[in-house]
């Protein structure tokens, strides 16, 4: 941390406390938020501040990334996923996206204007990204896409998405390409209705579905066909970690609101703070959420240099999220019967926090990475 990232955390913390916690209980009922919260959101300063600031961004590092994840997190705010268009679309575009491809998209992205998404996930397939099933053939200076994709975060306000499709469906990872459509305008695209999920019901997921839609060839992500899963196997230490600096945002303020209630609350005419139990609970979680923050500010340092591996970021993605949801749902058990009212935040929280070892790649692909590692010792 320095002044700047200091700075930067005061102005998400306040944005997030202003802008979106008021509107939560709103948002949740119709399941998404405002599209106007996007175009708030880049006046403030908080898309795109890893890109560059010749491309609309803010001209900083992953670090003032995972500072804004932090605080959207601490927040509990799942209304509009900034990790997803930010943290991953926008740094696909940096690293794979033609000159001409990153000015005509990063500045609006930056402004809220284009809403991104990425689609990988298809109904049956699950974290197997080899066997996608949507396709792309080409027909002259365009790319005829056929197919679906579901769980898509930003579904409903995307207009910018980074689509995964096979390109040559007989040549299996070597077949897998990443088009940029653009949502507008674009005849065969059609958004499903909203996922209802078990937590994170501000957040607007959905299904998509192509039927015969046309991409210019020159929305290919790539100098060639074919290069998608290499870059999709580039980028996801980035999301990985992104997951995990969020997951222990997400303990701490957990154990901050657990900490005031067993102080305020009365059992048996004493504070539950002073049961042996509550101590020692409260304790293990603390260790686990400091060795967490420990361990993910050293990936955060890799990251930087450029040092950070598949097999660290898929530790820092499954470990952490793992226990997320167990510190979580310790905490829970302290607030007894009321931990179980939505009315209070821990509840909200033990439904949102889940799905993080799912998406982002399961826990158990997780683990099967860093198996094969392991066994090629390394």
């Amino acid at each position: 941390m320095d002044a700047d990232l200091e700075q930067l955390r005061d102005t998400a913390r306040r944005f997030y406390e202003r802008e979106c916690v008021p509107n939560e209980k709103r948002w949740t009922e119709q399941q998404h938020a405002d599209r106007e919260i996007w175009l708030k959101a880049g006046a403030a300063g908080l898309l795109c501040a890893g890109i560059p600031e010749q491309y609309g961004g803010g001209g900083g590092d992953f670090r003032h990334e995972a500072v804004i994840c932090e605080e959207q997190a601490g927040a509990m705010v799942n209304a509009f996923s900034n990790n997803v268009h930010s943290g991953i679309v926008a740094h696909y575009l940096l690293a794979y996206g033609s000159e001409a491809q990153k000015q005509r998209w990063l500045p609006r992205m930056a402004t809220g204007e284009l809403v991104a998404a990425i689609a990988l996930s298809e109904p049956g397939i699950g974290s197997d990204l080899q066997r996608m099933r949507t396709h792309a053939r080409r027909d002259g200076d365009h790319y005829v896409v056929s197919g679906s994709k579901t769980f898509i975060t930003n579904g409903l306000h995307a207009n910018l998405i980074c689509l995964a499709v096979k390109t040559d469906p007989a040549a299996g990872a070597k077949g897998v390409s990443l088009l940029m459509l653009e949502t507008e305008g674009s005849a065969g695209f059609r958004r499903g209705k909203l996922l209802e999920k078990l937590g994170q019901k501000t957040q607007d997921t959905a299904e998509l579905f192509f039927d015969e839609v046309r991409v210019p060839v020159e929305h290919l992500l790539g100098d060639e066909e074919g290069k998608g899963f290499g870059q999709l196997m580039q980028q996801l230490p980035q999301e990985r970690l992104i997951i995990a600096v969020g997951a222990v945002a997400t303990m701490h303020r957990a154990l901050q609101e657990t900490t005031q209630y067993v102080r305020e609350r009365q059992v048996f005419g004493q504070p539950l703070m002073s049961m042996q139990n509550t101590r020692f609970k409260l304790a293990e979680c603390v260790t686990q959420a400091t060795v967490a923050r420990s361990f993910v500010d050293d990936c955060i340092g890799r990251l930087l240099r450029g040092q950070l591996d598949a097999t660290t970021a898929a530790m820092a993605k499954w470990w952490t999220t793992d226990t997320n949801v167990r510190i979580v749902d310790e905490c829970l058990q302290l607030f007894g019967g009321y931990g179980y009212m939505t009315e209070y935040p821990i509840a909200r929280l033990y439904a949102d926090v889940r799905v993080s070892k799912i998406y982002g790649g399961t826990n158990e692909v997780m683990k099967e990475i860093i198996a094969r590692a392991v066994e090629r010792g390394r």
